[in-house]
């Protein structure tokens, strides 16, 4: 009997292995088949993400060609450059030069007040489309995406037309008695601003809409019934249930604002200067290939340690929320 017993137990130790040793490898299969299907997707990401960027810093550590391009001389003078300029009979001697800093200062600022007119204008957008009937929201979506179809380039070109001396803007204006003198809106921070305001307003519209879309708007209506003012129910039930929309929009409007480099060449007329436009000269007609890579590294370095502190800021209201 204690045999039989011996014998039951043997074979029971037996099939469990057996069966461990098929789920190994069925969870090898599996991760065979998930890095197989990843790999498309890695494979583009390093040849057109991290290749590229590998590039960029190599290129950022050489010395700039004669005509272009670089010589395979290592060197840190493209990030000394953008700090400090030798003099020009002693070389040894470095003379502080916040040039570039108030570019990327400049850059900034005008990116964060189109991030911020954009969320003021777009939030309202956003509600009013979220609000409609089901039946005639993907209407009113396409309404309001249909002039952004066009190509970039036009519609900053639409935006000068308007806003120039002898533009719509002006004559009306001047039409309705309000001025005497065309106002000076063309080449100035402002006109940038309004061009990258209308270039990137679909970018905060969109994500807020698509967080508006999945509000449950009978809490809207709980939040009136219990005496709640407007402005009240705005700052307590729909702003923080559209949170995840206003954050991912003030991400996609303030990266690509910052590193823009038509709209303030075209509304800016090219006498200041932001970070795109920088990046660009580099490549282009000062021929400094190192600078160049330096000052996208450094734009990258700070758009970074941005989104880090946004993470970890993020992070530690979650672990206060729910510790």
């Amino acid at each position: 009997m204690s045999q039989s017993a011996g014998i039951s137990l043997e074979l029971a130790d037996a099939g469990r292995a057996g069966a461990t040793e098929i789920l190994a490898e069925q969870e090898k299969l599996l991760r065979r088949r998930r890095w197989l299907l990843l790999s498309p997707a890695l494979v583009a990401i390093g040849v057109f993400g991290i290749f590229p960027l590998f590039i960029i810093v190599i290129y950022s550590f050489l010395t700039p060609g004669e005509y272009a391009g670089v010589n395979w001389t290592f060197s840190t003078d493209a990030y000394v450059q953008f700090l400090f300029e030798r003099d020009i009979f002693d070389e040894a001697t470095l003379i502080f030069n916040s040039d570039y800093l108030e570019i990327y200062l400049r850059s900034f600022l005008l990116a964060v007040y189109s991030t911020v007119a954009a969320l003021i204008f777009g939030f309202p957008a956003a509600y009013f489309m979220a609000t409609r009937p089901p039946e005639t929201r993907n209407l009113w979506v396409f309404l309001f995406t249909l002039p952004f179809w066009t190509n970039l380039l036009i519609r900053t070109y639409s935006m000068l037309i308007i806003i120039r001396d002898e533009g719509i803007v002006n004559m009306v204006l001047l039409w309705l008695g309000v001025i005497d003198r065309p106002l000076v809106i063309l080449y100035t921070d402002f006109a940038v601003a309004l061009g990258l305001l209308y270039s990137y307003l679909p970018f905060m519209v969109l994500p807020i809409y698509a967080s508006l879309e999945k509000v449950d708007f009978r809490l809207v209506e709980a939040g009136y019934d219990l005496y709640a003012s407007r402005f009240r129910v705005l700052r307590r039930i729909i702003v923080p249930l559209a949170k995840p929309g206003i954050v991912a929009g003030c991400i996609l409007v303030f990266i690509p604002a910052l590193g823009a480099f038509i709209t303030p060449m075209l509304l800016g007329g090219g006498k200041n200067l932001m970070i795109g436009n920088l990046i660009s000269l580099q490549f282009g007609g000062s021929r400094n290939w190192p600078f160049g890579s330096a000052a996208a590294l450094i734009l990258m370095a700070f758009v970074m340690i941005a989104l880090m502190f946004y993470v970890r800021t993020t992070t530690r209201e979650r672990r206060h929320l729910h510790g």
